[in-house]
């Protein structure tokens, strides 16, 4: 981001307080104990005025909220029993086009090995995520589900095997490309930018759409000003969906563990993905806050993403997913919806292990 910010760039949140950085009392004060004075002034700067009732957002081309195109797999009444704003959601819903329908194969995973030396951490591992779904991708420690992840997005190369998106190999290609092509995730460990806001920690995400170049970025020109503005706009809504927009001008270290998760999903929708990867989005949550992260879940497959989730609490995975793979030993043991898993025997002998006797 340029550091020569446009005075005039809107705010999503119709009540922001006009003139006060956010997480403060008005009078420099610091509100919660997470950000010092000096900061929330600074960042504040993308302040401006709350838009008032009727204003168009940046990027509706001043059309009617409500006559704006519902991309498919939207679910407005869902969305609307969740409690979420559907203006809100029109924003944050899945901007580019996606050439199947939804319940048809979306990413097809075929024969995905992978070996680290005599090890065999992936053995001809298949299965598919269908457009629209929550699928769970579980198993016991050293199953191999992080290291199925990080063979779909780029990490790792896979020994052989494949993985299409909407047909594509995605095969050999970096990281930053598999992103650009619609493969977005989040990490076991937050990889956040420590020094920004958490509003430039998601606007960072949007750059992987921007089209403009970097010398019309440091000219300005007004197609750069208008790609900004709408990033500050898609952003704030961003933030707004996953439920910690009071927060976006506090530098992302000093947000609470919970919200540095949720600001991790955020960055990640940010890139507009057609398929968004969760790395063990609960790892250190309290059971209340578990059950926030189920409900966002269903959110953000109610306004239209695909989610493929790696998580060890099975009460979550069973509550949330549509569809469950369990791997163990780097295979695939079984496929199946929650309440087949839950029953499968060779589910529950990975988890729980087998009697002596049928060992015997």
């Amino acid at each position: 981001m340029s550091g020569d910010h446009n005075e005039d760039l809107p705010r999503h949140t119709a009540d922001w307080p006009v003139g006060e950085p956010v997480g403060t009392n008005g009078d420099g004060q610091q509100k919660d104990g997470h950000h010092t004075a000096e900061h929330a002034g600074e960042h504040a700067e993308y302040g401006g005025h709350p838009a008032e009732p009727g204003q168009h957002l940046a990027g509706d081309s001043g059309r009617d909220p409500g006559a704006l195109a519902q991309p498919a797999g939207i679910d407005e009444q869902a969305l609307a029993a969740q409690g979420v704003d559907l203006q809100v959601a029109e924003i944050v819903a899945p901007e580019r086009e996606i050439g199947v329908k939804v319940g048809d194969n979306l990413v097809e995973v075929r024969n995905l090995t992978v070996k680290f030396g005599g090890l065999m951490a992936l053995d001809n591992v298949t299965f598919d995520i269908k457009r629209g779904e929550i699928l769970g991708l579980i198993g016991p420690n050293g199953a191999g589900k992080t290291t199925c992840f990080n063979a779909m997005t780029g990490v790792y190369k896979p020994s052989s095997g494949k993985v299409l998106l909407e047909g594509q190999s995605i095969g050999g290609q970096k990281q930053h490309k598999i992103t650009r092509m619609g493969l977005a995730r989040t990490f076991q460990n937050i990889r956040l930018f420590g020094e920004m806001t958490a509003l430039e920690n998601v606007v960072v995400g949007l750059d992987a759409r921007h089209k403009t170049s970097v010398g019309r970025a440091l000219l300005r020109l007004p197609t750069h000003v208008r790609e900004e503005k709408a990033a500050i706009e898609r952003g704030m809504a961003l933030l707004d969906f996953v439920g910690i927009a009071e927060h976006a001008h506090f530098l992302s270290r000093h947000l609470p563990y919970g919200h540095q998760r949720r600001l991790e999903i955020a960055r990640a929708l940010a890139t507009d993905p057609k398929v968004l990867c969760l790395d063990e989005p609960a790892a250190g949550f309290n059971p209340a806050e578990k059950e926030e992260l189920m409900t966002l879940i269903r959110t953000i497959r109610s306004d239209g993403y695909t989610v493929l989730l790696i998580e060890h609490d099975m009460k979550l995975v069973m509550g949330v997913t549509d569809r469950i793979v369990v791997l163990e030993f780097g295979k695939k043991i079984a496929d199946g919806e929650p309440r087949e898993i839950r029953e499968d025997p060779r589910v529950i002998s990975a988890y729980l292990g087998e009697p002596e006797d049928d060992v015997a």
